[in-house]
């Protein structure tokens, strides 16, 4: 089966990327795979320390319900005309995207982030790390 792999935060560019992937998904009678990223306290460094068990269950718990709650926001009451999964992945988006949409027939929909110089200072961009690290078919 194919897929259309997206990933959301919430923000208004990732609700659009969500639209257009379920729009291309339905074109392609394709799965809908929707991926949320978290990361435990303290990111990168947090993972040196030991994080108690509890603490990335609740982390997780809490990556879960802003799934459900940007899926609400998007789609609200209709569904998005095709079969969808909800993936939660202990990861950064583009690593998470990258690996979901690792087969040849896969379709990754990435948004364009955002576009002010500080915010590109402080969070790398994920359509560019896609493009660098992505398979695509020959």
């Amino acid at each position: 089966m194919h897929r259309v792999v997206v990933g959301v935060s919430g923000s208004p560019g990732s609700l659009y990327a969500l639209h257009r992937a379920a729009a291309e998904a339905r074109v392609r009678d394709a799965e809908l795979w929707v991926v949320i990223t978290w990361q435990e306290p303290g990111g990168e460094l947090g993972s040196r320390n030991s994080c108690n068990a509890s603490a990335l269950t609740a982390c997780r718990a809490v990556a879960v319900e802003r799934l459900r709650e940007v899926l609400d926001a998007a789609f609200g009451a209709a569904e998005p005309g095709v079969t969808l999964a909800g993936l939660t992945v202990r990861a950064t988006l583009g690593a998470a995207l990258v690996d979901t949409a690792r087969r040849p027939e896969d379709l990754l929909v990435v948004g364009t982030g955002s576009r002010t110089p500080l915010r590109r200072l402080v969070r790398p961009s994920v359509a560019r790390y896609c493009l660098a690290h992505a398979t695509s078919p020959s």
